[in-house]
């Protein structure tokens, strides 16, 4: 198993890629923290996990529930190895119809949440020198889409982000890795009209496969960023 020892936290864990991210790290021999704001999706997240396990129901946009989360999660089942900055909203409307509550929902949720976890879990990474912080951003923070421009702009920010503390902390032993992916059959996804044929849309499993790749890398070579697409979209953005 490529993980085995190592404990992971996956925010946004209740469903879609979160849950997909916490069943393979969990597979790979990882004890996971599965944190979600649905009390029912954490427990059946959890339910599906081989043990050791922890379900914990927190708000990413909330200082006082990410400093308990990575609390709760490090009494459960040790210091945090592997942070998975997954948890992520979106709301599709153009720029003359989008709602300064919309944008900032986006942004607590898509960028100061990365922040505030990020902040309760490094100072352990650092201490240990060792460490892996995976942030899973999006086509939408490579490139522009209509009627997506708070989603667009929260995500690359959550690119800027990732840049700034690769730079931070390229010297202390822990990894910085983002992970852009598009059309993933998900609740989200549901929500875009501009998806057409679910069918074509990647799986939740392929971008799982993907952080699982990233947090086994513990060598000389490091990936930044991979960004991935479905396959009959336009290659080469």
């Amino acid at each position: 198993m490529k993980l085995q020892g190592r404990v992971a936290l996956v925010t946004g864990g209740g469903r879609g890629i979160g849950r997909a991210i916490a069943l393979a790290l969990a597979r790979e021999g990882a004890a996971v923290a599965v944190a979600a704001r649905s009390a029912d999706q954490v427990e059946e997240t959890v339910r599906l996990l081989t043990p050791p396990a922890v379900g914990i129901v927190a708000d990413v946009r909330k200082p006082d529930d990410v400093r308990r989360m990575a609390e709760r999660a490090v009494a459960g089942l040790g210091p945090i190895d592997i942070l998975v900055n997954n948890a992520g909203v979106a709301r599709f409307a153009s720029v003359l119809e989008a709602t300064v509550e919309d944008w900032r929902l986006m942004f607590d949720v898509n960028l100061i949440g990365p922040l505030l976890c990020t902040q309760a879990v490094l100072p352990s990474m650092l201490e240990r020198k060792r460490g892996w912080i995976i942030n899973v951003s999006s086509n939408a923070g490579v490139k522009g889409y209509p009627n997506q421009s708070g989603y667009c702009a929260s995500k690359h920010g959550l690119l800027g982000f990732a840049k700034a503390l690769a730079l931070e902390t390229r010297d202390s032993g822990v990894r910085v890795h983002s992970i852009c992916p598009g059309g993933v059959d998900t609740d989200m996804a549901g929500q875009n009209p501009s998806f057409g044929d679910r069918a074509e849309l990647m799986k939740p499993e392929e971008i799982a496969d993907a952080v699982v790749f990233l947090a086994a890398q513990d060598g000389l070579m490091m990936i930044d960023n991979i960004v991935m697409r479905r396959y009959k979209a336009t290659p080469w953005p």
